[in-house]
C-alpha cells in the first residue's frame, strides 16, 4: 500500500494536464487534477484557442469570405456584425468541449478539484479554495499551470481600451480601428481577422519582418493578403509607450516618432509562465526570468518526481506538443517504455488565410549551406480550388537536391493546418520527392497539391541532371 494518497497531483487542466491525467488514469493510477478554474480545459480552452479560433470561423462565415470569389469583393452573409455575434458563435462550443473533456477525466477516475495549488514539498500541495483549505499527497507531481499575456512597461492596461490577448476577445463592442503590438503568432492572427472584419488595423513589429520564424515566401504572400484588406504593417518599429486620450482612444508612441491613434490597442508582447505563488521555493526549483521552468528530456524539473509540461517550459508552447509532452511523462514516471517520436511536429497558424509548416524554411537552409531545391503549386491550379472559391496560397516542398529526401514543407490557404500531416508523414518516414510524384490524390481535392508540387519541383531536378556535378565544378575550378 502506498503511503501517499494519490500516485499523481497535477495542477493545471490545460491540454498537457488532461493528458497527463488521463494516462495515469488508464495505467489505473489515482489521480487528482486540480485547477482554478471550476471548469477544466485551462487557458487554452476558455481563454486562447479554442475561443480565437472559434471567433476566427466565425468571421470566416459572417463576413463571407470564403464565398467572395464567387460572388464579389461586396459580399456578406451579414451586413452589421457585432460583437455578440462573434461571441454567441464561440460560447456553446468552449461549453460542449469542456462537458467532453470533462467527461473523458471522469471515465478514467481522475478526481478533479477546484482551487489554488501549490507545493508544499516535493510530495505534498496545498489546495486553497475560497476559505478552505486542505492539503494532499503524491508520489509524483505535474505542473501544467501554462502562461499568461505579458503586461510591458509603458502600457496602462484597462480592459477596454489598452487590451492583452485574452481581452480582445470579451470587447463590448467592435471598434472602427485598432492597434496590435507585436506582429508574432497571436498579432497576426489577430490582425488578419479584425482586417477582415472591416476594421482598420495597424501592426507594430520590432524586428524586420512579421512571423519571424515562418518561411519568407509566406510571410511576403501574407503580407500581400493583409493589406489587400487595408491594413498597415510597420516593422522595424519600436513602441515606447501608450496613453489614453481625453476622448477615450489610445496612442502608442514608437521610438522613430511616428505616433498612431486608434479606438483599442491589443499589446501582444508575448506571455510568462505562472510559476508564481506555485511554492517553487518550497522544493528549491526557481523559474527562469520569463516564469518558465527547466526540464530534461522526459520532462522532469531538477526535483525528479515532479514534472513540468505545457507552456511552462518554453518553445514550441503548442497545445498539440503539451498532450504529447504530459503522456510522455506519465509513462516514463511509471515505467512504461515506448519507443520516442522523431521531434517532427507541424506548426499552425490561424491567419486569414491559414499557414502551417513543418521543417526547415529556405532562410535555415541557405545559412546551414544545405543544396536544396523547391517544387510549388499555387491553390488557383487547383481544380478543388476553384469549386470551394479558396484559390489564394500555395503548397511549397523544399528538398534535398541530391537525394530529394524532404526537408520541410510550408503551405498557405485553406485547409493548410490539415493538409500539413501529409507532409508530415511522409518527412516522419523518410520519404523523398519521389514519393509524392507516385502518391495518387482523389479528385478533385486540395491535396492534389502535394502532386503538382512535387512534379514542379522533381521537373527541376531532371532539367539540369545533364549538368555537370557540384563534386566536377569545384574539381574543375581548383585545377584552372
Amino acid at each position: 500500500m502506498s503511503r501517499y494518497e494519490y500516485d499523481l497531483v497535477v495542477i493545471g487542466s490545460g491540454p498537457g494536464g488532461q493528458r497527463a491525467a488521463i494516462q495515469a488514469g488508464k495505467l489505473g493510477k489515482r489521480v487528482l487534477l486540480v485547477d482554478l478554474n471550476p471548469q477544466v480545459g485551462g487557458v487554452c480552452l476558455h481563454d486562447g484557442t479554442i475561443p480565437s479560433k472559434s471567433f476566427r470561423e466565425a468571421i470566416l462565415h459572417l463576413t463571407g469570405y470564403r464565398l467572395r470569389e464567387r460572388y464579389g469583393k461586396a459580399y456578406r452573409i451579414k451586413h452589421k456584425i457585432v460583437m455578440e455575434d462573434l461571441l454567441a458563435w464561440s460560447e456553446g462550443i468552449v461549453h460542449e468541449i469542456e462537458q467532453t473533456l470533462r467527461s473523458q477525466l471522469l471515465r478514467n477516475n481522475v478526481e478533479i478539484m477546484c482551487g489554488h495549488g501549490m507545493l508544499l514539498n516535493e510530495h505534498s500541495v496545498k489546495i486553497l479554495h475560497r476559505n478552505m483549505e486542505e492539503t494532499v499527497t503524491a508520489e509524483f507531481i505535474v505542473l501544467a499551470t501554462g502562461t499568461r499575456p505579458r503586461h510591458p512597461e509603458g502600457f496602462d492596461f484597462d480592459n477596454e481600451v489598452v487590451l492583452d490577448s485574452n481581452g480582445i476577445l470579451y470587447m463590448d463592442h467592435l471598434p472602427q480601428t485598432l492597434t496590435i503590438v507585436g506582429g508574432g503568432v497571436i498579432g497576426s492572427e489577430y490582425g488578419s481577422m479584425f482586417a477582415t472584419l472591416g476594421l482598420k488595423v495597424t501592426i507594430v513589429e520590432a524586428r524586420d519582418e512579421i512571423l519571424g520564424f515562418v518561411d519568407q515566401e509566406m510571410i511576403d504572400a501574407l503580407s500581400f493578403y493583409l493589406r489587400q484588406q487595408r491594413a498597415t504593417i510597420l516593422t522595424k518599429e519600436k513602441v515606447i509607450r501608450c496613453t489614453k486620450s481625453k476622448d477615450g482612444r489610445a496612442i502608442t508612441y514608437l521610438e522613430s516618432g511616428k505616433r498612431i491613434v486608434s479606438d483599442v490597442l491589443l499589446v501582444s508582447a508575448g506571455r510568462v509562465g505562472n510559476t508564481d505563488n506555485l511554492g517553487l521555493e518550497n522544493v528549491g526549483l526557481k523559474a527562469d526570468q520569463r516564469g518558465l521552468l527547466k526540464v530534461n528530456e522526459h520532462y522532469q524539473t531538477d526535483v525528479p518526481n515532479i514534472y513540468a509540461v505545457g507552456d511552462i517550459i518554453g518553445h514550441p508552447a503548442l497545445a498539440s506538443t503539451a498532450m504529447e509532452q504530459g503522456r510522455s511523462a506519465m509513462l516514463h514516471a511509471f515505467n512504461i517504455d515506448e519507443e520516442h517520436g522523431d521531434g517532427i511536429f507541424p506548426f499552425g497558424i490561424f491567419t486569414i488565410p491559414e499557414i502551417a509548416m513543418v521543417g526547415k524554411t529556405e532562410q535555415q537552409l541557405s545559412e546551414e549551406k544545405v543544396p536544396y531545391d523547391t517544387g510549388i503549386c499555387r491553390f488557383e491550379e487547383l481544380e478543388r480550388g476553384r469549386i470551394l472559391g479558396a484559390t489564394r496560397g500555395m503548397l511549397k516542398i523544399i528538398f534535398e537536391r541530391h537525394t530529394r529526401k524532404l526537408l520541410g514543407v510550408h503551405i498557405m490557404g485553406e485547409g493548410a493546418v490539415e493538409l500539413i500531416h501529409i507532409g508530415q508523414c511522409v518527412m516522419s518516414s523518410g520519404g523523398k520527392l519521389d514519393d509524392l510524384v507516385h502518391m495518387i490524390f482523389n479528385y478533385p481535392a486540395l491535396s492534389q497539391a502535394y502532386k503538382i508540387a512535387a512534379l514542379d519541383g522533381m521537373n527541376k531536378v531532371i532539367a539540369v541532371r545533364d549538368l555537370p556535378s557540384d563534386e566536377e565544378i569545384l574539381n574543375g575550378a581548383e585545377k584552372g
